[in-house]
């Protein structure tokens, strides 16, 4: 079997994905809090409603943007 490698581009850096993976799925093992977080890819904001069901595909750029809060 061959490898299957994803390429995206996630904030500006290449990620290679071993495997099929969602919106939701990817932003947590890149440690991200969802509730946390707006998404852009392919310069397309995705509504947070929308990543659970948002596959991440081949080529995808992705760009993440995470709120801190403070005074």
């Amino acid at each position: 079997m061959e490898d299957f490698i994803i390429k995206v581009i996630i904030n500006g850096e290449i990620c290679n994905l071993e495997k099929i993976i969602i919106l939701s799925d990817l932003l947590q093992s890149q440690g991200y809090d969802v509730k946390r977080v707006a998404v852009e890819i392919n310069k397309i904001i995705i509504p947070k409603n929308q990543y659970i069901s948002t596959i991440i595909n081949d080529g995808d750029k992705i760009e993440i943007v995470q709120f801190v809060g403070g005074g």
